[in-house]
């Protein structure tokens, strides 16, 4: 991302978030407030997207893993959910519950980006947000300091944000997420374990984000990131399935209370 500008990949996650329902049929995940926070109205979204686009109902698969997990977590007691490099995320908006707290951890240029776009499209901006750096900043001293609980359980939901960061700042915030008790966390990240098929979507990715200043960093190799999970202190890690060969990973992970 460009030093002091707000992802554009943020963007583009919310593009397949608003047209994945429009297009794709089952339809596994449907976000009303992704169109409106964009603000393009329907007819220039669906002249834009191809008929159809693994990429785009990975991001619904996604988001509706994260949204059953949350709800799972919130029935159990968790009234905490952070959500890690939210971009234009809309959890907080389409929260259901007065008690469930939401705190949006992000750079602030997109946050402040992100701030405009939810004011043009008159939504109420009812998340907690807390800018952060992943690769200097220490997640839960802002946290904390924006009123985050560190003694208390929450769903940490970190989607479309791994495969840009450093094994380094991706094992520094697992471990800061580890430390709070009842800790759950939903993430996902490409693996290696692709076929040509996906080697081929994720090298035309990696050229789209270099296009708007992002870089992709080295795919994880198969277990890599379970491991990692188990060593920061989770002990309870699952894994989404999904096609063979297609490098994609959607891994939910719990620590105890």
């Amino acid at each position: 991302m460009r030093e002091g500008e707000p992802s554009r990949t943020a963007w583009g996650a919310a593009v397949h978030r608003a047209v994945h329902p429009l297009l794709d049929d089952p339809v596994l995940f449907d976000d009303p407030l992704a169109l409106p926070l964009l603000g393009v109205d329907r007819e220039t979204l669906l002249a834009d997207a191809p008929p159809r686009s693994r990429l785009r109902v990975f991001v619904a698969l996604r988001h509706r893993f994260a949204d059953q997990t949350l709800a799972a977590a919130y029935e159990r007691g968790t009234r905490q959910c952070v959500v890690l490099g939210a971009g234009l995320d809309t959890i907080a908006y389409r929260n259901p519950h007065e008690d469930l707290r939401v705190f949006e951890v992000d750079f602030p240029a997109t946050q402040a980006w992100k701030r405009e776009r939810l004011d043009e499209a008159g939504i109420d901006p009812v998340a907690t947000y807390v800018g952060v750096d992943f690769e200097r900043d220490s997640l839960l001293e802002r946290l904390r300091a924006g009123g985050f609980d560190v003694g208390a359980p929450a769903v940490f939901v970190w989607l479309g944000v791994v495969p840009y960061l450093t094994r380094e700042a991706v094992r520094a915030t697992l471990s800061a997420v580890a430390t709070v008790p009842g800790a759950e966390v939903v993430l996902d990240h490409p693996g290696t374990d692709r076929d040509a098929a996906g080697e081929e979507r994720l090298r035309r990715l990696a050229e789209r984000v270099a296009a708007v200043g992002e870089e992709l960093t080295p795919a994880w190799a198969p277990g890599e990131m379970t491991a990692l999970l188990r060593e920061v202190g989770f002990t309870d890690v699952d894994e989404l399935p999904l096609p063979p060969g297609s490098g994609a990973h959607i891994v939910r992970a719990r620590r105890p209370a």
